[in-house]
């Protein structure tokens, strides 16, 4: 809905009809602004000006639930929870995998550590009340360490599917890290490849602009392989590389959402002699 000059938001809805209210502000739009107040009181939707702004606060409130819930549902958001869950299980099994090894290695002389003994010592049969306990315990790791597991196969599936580029180039959970790092595939299409390449290093930018530390050269975007493997002096090379070509798919994936597979055969390729170019330093 386009608003005249003469019709304002509330043009057409009942004064008592606060979705319809909201479905006006959230649809409609004005070319330019105007006496609303007056207007609703002469059209007879509000009695005076107090009470169009109470009318309009509530369906102005209504419309931004209707936009929150409807964002949260969105599909990048949904591999955002995913991913932000799946690294939580990770965390909290690892810290108590941590609690498993001390305890354990007060009881068992080949007590061992991590998460991978965790689930072993899970596996076991206590035989005394004690034991019962660290078990116990050692059973709850492995059921975050399965929960892991199956969130990592969701995001693995989802990932391509929300952002087939971006999923393509940087592999499904870096992909699902960087858009939740930046709030969701919108906000990540819309950032420079300068900011992507330090998501995740913002401690460390922070510490540059105070004049502590000298500028990162990369952030979560070093877990990506064709990173790793760079030598040293030519890693911010790849990485400006990588982030230029994510930005470009993260674009692609918000505005069309089309596949390309070019992008990845050209991030290869320039990977690739990069690569090269520091082995022969």
């Amino acid at each position: 809905m386009t608003e005249s000059d003469a019709d304002g938001w509330f043009a057409g809805v009942s004064p008592d009809d606060t979705d319809a209210g909201a479905r006006a502000i959230r649809e409609g739009s004005a070319d330019a602004p105007a006496d609303w107040p007056g207007e609703a009181v002469e059209s007879g939707f509000a009695e005076d000006e107090s009470d169009y702004y109470a009318k309009l606060r509530s369906a102005s409130i209504r419309a931004t639930r209707e936009a929150v819930t409807e964002r949260e549902r969105a599909d990048d958001q949904q591999l955002v929870h995913a991913v932000r869950a799946m690294d939580d299980c990770e965390s909290e099994a690892n810290e108590l995998a941590e609690r498993v090894a001390e305890w354990a290695g007060t009881l068992y002389a080949d007590a061992g550590t991590g998460i991978d003994y965790a689930t072993e010592l899970a596996e076991t049969d206590p035989e005394t009340p004690v034991e019962e306990q660290v078990v116990s315990l050692a059973r709850r790791v492995a059921d975050l360490a399965d929960e892991r597991d199956d969130l990592r196969s969701f995001v693995e599936r989802q990932a391509p599917a929300v952002a087939p580029n971006l999923a393509d180039l940087a592999g499904p959970v870096l992909a699902a890290r960087l858009i939740a790092l930046a709030g969701g595939l919108e906000s990540l299409a819309k950032m420079p490849g300068g900011t992507v390449q330090v998501l995740g290093a913002e401690n460390a930018l922070f510490a540059h602009l105070r004049g502590h530390a000298s500028s990162p050269k990369h952030g979560i975007i070093y877990t990506h392989e064709d990173v790793r493997k760079t030598p040293p002096a030519e890693r911010g090379s790849a990485a400006r590389t990588l982030s230029g070509k994510l930005v470009i798919g993260a674009r692609i994936d918000h505005y069309s959402g089309e596949h390309n597979p070019k992008l990845k055969e050209e991030l290869d390729r320039r990977m690739e002699t990069i690569q090269s170019r520091g082995e022969d330093e």
